[in-house]
């Protein structure tokens, strides 16, 4: 939706002029900052709808500021960064980033990520507006609020772990295939790379399963997908 605000967190300035130039061509209302102690203040001054958030930063690396932005915010965080080993992008999405995409990148492509992850979030908000809550043994999921509980104890999850969960507790017993699951929950085909998928399945298992290494509720279907169990 135009005028949304973007909140561009990287010290390159090439990169800056050159992501704000496709961004804005799209309508978007477009912030900058060049440190991950700034960034911090300007999140809690503009309330961006979605930041991109270089890895790399003076003061305050990304990884620090994602951190501190997940303890008050569920807005989505777009990593941009020339760290492409699967550790540092699984580091990424542990500890609260929505998506990874490493330098050099396509900002046609960066682009089409920022508009499904804003559409994910619009879609989510008029949710918001139906009281709906989730309740299964053990496990409590509040759609208003969009918090989980689990053996009766408050649960962190990221927006995104939220959104998978909430998809799998809608269709219990239902497999869902792992295309379709990735599709559903980030708004775009993940064209065979299903790494960001597991990671954030494996996160999730971590944070809401009694016992991670044999799963309740989140069951995987060898060679398809995952189903929820109740």
């Amino acid at each position: 939706m135009p005028g949304e605000k973007i909140l561009i967190v990287d010290d390159e300035a090439e990169i800056v002029e050159l992501i704000s130039l496709y961004l804005r061509k799209e309508g978007y209302d477009v912030l900058h900052s060049g440190n991950g102690a700034e960034a911090l203040g300007m999140v809690r001054e503009h309330c961006p709808d979605l930041v991109i958030l270089d890895i790399l930063l003076p003061e305050m690396d990304g990884i620090e500021v994602c951190r501190q932005i997940r303890k008050s915010y569920n807005t989505p965080i777009l990593f941009l960064s020339c760290k492409s080993e699967d550790m540092d992008i699984i580091l990424g999405f542990s500890i609260g980033g929505d998506d990874y995409i490493t330098k050099p990148f396509s900002p046609g492509q960066l682009v089409a990520r920022v508009k499904a992850h804003l559409r994910r979030s619009q879609l989510l908000e008029q949710h918001k507006e139906d009281s709906q809550y989730l309740s299964f043994p053990g496990l409590e999921i509040d759609l208003l609020s969009r918090t989980v509980k689990a053996s009766g104890g408050l649960v962190p999850l990221s927006s995104k772990e939220f959104d998978l969960l909430l998809h799998l507790a809608r269709s219990p017993g239902k497999v869902l295939p792992l295309e379709q699951l990735y599709k559903m929950t980030w708004g775009v085909d993940s064209n065979g790379d299903t790494r960001t998928l597991l990671v954030h399945i494996s996160n999730l298992r971590k944070k809401i399963e009694p016992n991670p290494t044999d799963p309740k509720y989140i069951h995987t279907v060898r060679g398809i997908g995952y189903k929820f169990n109740v």
